[in-house]
């Protein structure tokens, strides 16, 4: 099968096409999934870089190489063959989902980190959802708390999570105020946010207005300014910050965060991305539905070729990506 291998840790240029054996499956809960098309999320460059270089130590980003061979972890694509304990899969299902490895021909997961493409969407469109969606579901419902008349800053409003974040919080009946760039200005508008700041004219936490609620994508500020944009009980979710090559990346200032909130009396909650680990199907499960009703809708901003993963990956890690990037795999 044709796949995105990298050998070591670096920038986008260690990815390489190749050719390889495509996986196979090995337990009874395992699904091999024929991808056809594969999102780009922030967490690829990281795991790319290996970067921060605190994470190495944990084990899942590996310590001197790259422990995932194969790039990637959102998936659209074909049930190709179930284990046999797997129920309610069989092949030549439509799905969405985790798969770690997912910049290639064929992807293995398991059953629990799958669940079925709404007919609405096309493969690349489903292949947004995965981490951005369940990302932003957990910031504005399960940890932010999300509730009607509240006021709600989405800073990030125009990325991958962004989008969604700024969707969910609008149809929960918030006023939502989305930061972004001018040229998303009309997008974020459009997703449900009634007010737009430009970061680029405006600061945010300059502002006399104060907010229930900031799911923070960027950690671009510092706690202190961010806390005084909140009112006194008001609660911020930080999810994000960090460049490639910081030894200790968005780490030391999510710390820091979890350790203020024990003296404060607003709610700070550090948000991790979300991967494989914790309730995945169950978040799947839930952001598919909000799809169905109409609730929510992916926003791609381009597509590359899986020849071309190294410039998606690029692209996106730029940070100006609109919405989500999308590798297709024909």
């Amino acid at each position: 099968m044709k796949a995105i291998v990298q050998e070591r840790f670096g920038p986008p240029d260690v990815l390489r096409p190749t050719d390889t054996d495509p996986p196979r499956i090995t337990g009874g809960d395992q699904v091999l999934v024929r991808v056809r098309a594969a999102a780009v999320n922030p967490y690829d460059w990281h795991m790319l870089r290996g970067d921060p270089y605190v994470a190495r130590l944990g084990g899942g980003v590996g310590l001197t190489r790259p422990k995932s061979r194969i790039a990637g972890i959102d998936a659209a694509g074909q049930v190709e063959a179930v284990g046999a304990d797997v129920r309610g899969l069989r092949p030549g299902d439509e799905v969405l989902g985790f798969c770690p490895g997912s910049f290639a021909e064929y992807a293995r997961t398991t059953a629990d980190l799958l669940v079925p493409r709404p007919a609405t969407l096309t493969a690349v469109q489903a292949a947004a959802v995965p981490m951005a969606a369940v990302t932003a579901l957990r910031g504005i419902r399960t940890v932010g708390r999300a509730q009607a008349g509240q006021r709600i800053l989405v800073n990030g409003a125009g990325g991958g999570i962004g989008t969604f974040a700024v969707q969910l919080a609008a149809a929960l009946g918030a006023d939502v105020t989305g930061v972004c760039s001018a040229r998303n200005a009309d997008l974020v508008r459009s997703l449900g946010a009634r007010h737009v700041v430009d970061y680029a004219r405006d600061d945010f936490t300059d502002h006399r207005g104060r907010y229930d609620l900031i799911l923070d994508n960027v950690g671009n500020h510092p706690l202190g300014r961010l806390r005084r944009a909140l009112t006194p009980t008001g609660t911020l979710v930080a999810n994000g910050g960090g460049t490639p090559g910081r030894v200790f990346g968005a780490v030391t200032a999510m710390l820091r965060v979890a350790a203020t909130d024990r003296f404060a009396r607003q709610r700070l909650r550090v948000l991790l991305p979300a991967t494989p680990a914790g309730p995945a199907q169950e978040d799947l499960r839930a952001v598919t539905a909000l799809v169905d009703a109409g609730t929510l809708t992916p926003v791609v901003d381009r597509t590359y070729p899986l020849a071309d993963a190294a410039e998606a990956v690029r692209h996106v890690e730029r940070g100006h990506a609109r919405g989500k990037v999308v590798i297709t795999i024909a």
